[in-house]
């Protein structure tokens, strides 16, 4: 071991866990903050159940895609593109890529705006540096090192909870409406559409699948496919992973929507549009240390959730392409795939420079990941089902039942998304 890498050791629940853990942590970006707060200020503690709706579901999808990684030793792109035709998953890619550019900009901008209000500086300043360090962090450090400080970026996250503990609380009004939520005749069911489609995004399935690849060629081993000695600890692997992380993504959701439900909701402010604005209508409310927390969280959330947003566009074109792929390499080494990484970044930007309206250009990134979500996710399910391409892995039973209804929800929510609007 270097002594680079000794110097940044990682506590041994951390080492254990690893894609799952990204994934389920950069779900919860600036722009599903905002999302989970709408979703608080405007209904209280009713929409609590969403997340505790969507995490079984959530689950099933993200180590779907985690198990065709590992089992067949390559991303998502190369194992659709043996189902789907070529210019089918061409075209969803590059829907991938547009959604994810806007949405990059979306995140970019919240950091900006979050990081502005606490320290005053230039919020346009702050949104080119947070690009740049986004960009230089994923071009110029190694994945094995580079995964680490994506796994501590997680913790900030917890600035969630903390904020929780700033406020009173009564629990069990919390647990009385998770359970028998109270909802009003009309204008809940495009909340819930937004909810779920900030939770289940496509760019988690591409991300998660090729982490794995990723892994799995940096410890030197073959695909479970062609070396099975390693599947029963693999695949539970896998399932840890995957359970713990979108349990931190749904935790964090989770007291998000409560934070804001028992803060703004219920000093009747019911309109929050950004994470930068929830966390400023928190400092009147609940004070200096619950508007800190919350902002932290927006910047820290951001830094973690747009190199997942910009990689896993480069993993996905680059798989489908042929070209060398993964942050292990050099950029010398993988040209193409780092130039899709700059370019979404550099699109991003674009987009929050363009005057175009961020909320806007998020519900048209949510309208995009929605529709291509469902191929995507039905597609997935095809492939973890075939023994042509998983042999004797292929999806459990129960992975199967929850993996369809998971894609049965989100072809329902796209429904709902077209007749609300």
């Amino acid at each position: 071991m270097s002594s680079t890498d000794s110097a940044l050791p990682t506590p041994k629940v951390l080492r254990t866990l690893g894609p799952g853990l990204i994934t389920g942590a950069a779900d919860d970006d600036p722009s599903g903050i905002a999302t989970y707060s709408q979703a608080g200020a405007q209904f209280g503690l009713n929409m609590l159940w969403t997340v505790v709706l969507t995490y079984p579901l959530m689950v099933a999808i993200q180590s779907i895609s985690a198990r065709i990684g590992r089992v067949t030793g390559h991303g998502l792109s190369t194992n659709l593109a043996r189902v789907f035709p070529g210019w089918a998953v061409m075209s969803l890619v590059a829907l991938l890529f547009i959604g994810n550019a806007i949405n990059i900009g979306a995140d970019l901008a919240a950091m900006g705006a979050a990081a502005r209000l606490v320290t005053g500086w230039n919020e346009h300043a702050l949104t080119i540096g947070f690009a740049i360090v986004s960009l230089a962090l994923q071009v110029l450090v190694p994945y094995h090192r580079y995964v680490k400080l994506l796994k501590w970026l997680t913790m900030a996250l917890f600035a969630y909870v903390a904020v929780v503990f700033t406020v009173k609380i009564d629990w069990a009004q919390v647990a009385i409406h998770t359970v028998m939520p109270q909802l009003p005749k009309s204008g809940w069911i495009v909340v819930v559409v937004a909810v779920f489609g900030t939770t289940i995004s496509p760019y988690l399935f591409f991300w998660q699948s090729s982490e794995e690849v990723e892994d799995e060629e940096a410890k030197g081993e073959a695909p479970l496919i062609e070396d099975p000695t390693d599947a029963p600890g693999e695949l539970k692997r896998i399932r840890w992973d995957t359970l713990v992380g979108m349990g931190v993504s749904n935790l964090i959701a989770f007291f998000i929507i409560l934070t804001t439900a028992v803060t703004l909701h219920a000093n009747g402010v019911t309109d929050i549009q950004t994470s930068a604005q929830a966390a400023e209508a928190l400092r009147p409310v609940a004070g200096e240390l619950a508007f800190f927390l919350f902002a932290l969280g927006v910047v820290g959330t951001g830094l973690l959730a747009v190199p997942v947003l910009a990689g896993s566009v480069g993993y996905a074109l680059g798989e489908l392409r042929g070209w060398k792929s993964g942050l292990e390499h050099k950029p010398t080494e993988a040209k193409a795939f780092y130039t899709v990484i700059a370019a979404a970044i550099v699109m991003g930007l674009l987009v929050d420079y363009s005057g175009l309206d961020p909320i806007k250009a998020l519900f048209w990134s949510a309208v995009i990941n929605g529709v291509i979500s469902v191929p995507i996710m039905a597609a997935m399910m095809v492939v973890a089902s075939r023994k042509a391409q998983m042999g004797a892995f292929v999806a459990t039973p129960a992975q199967r039942v929850f993996g369809w209804l998971a894609t049965s929800v989100m072809a329902a929510a796209v429904i709902g998304m077209f007749i609300a609007f």
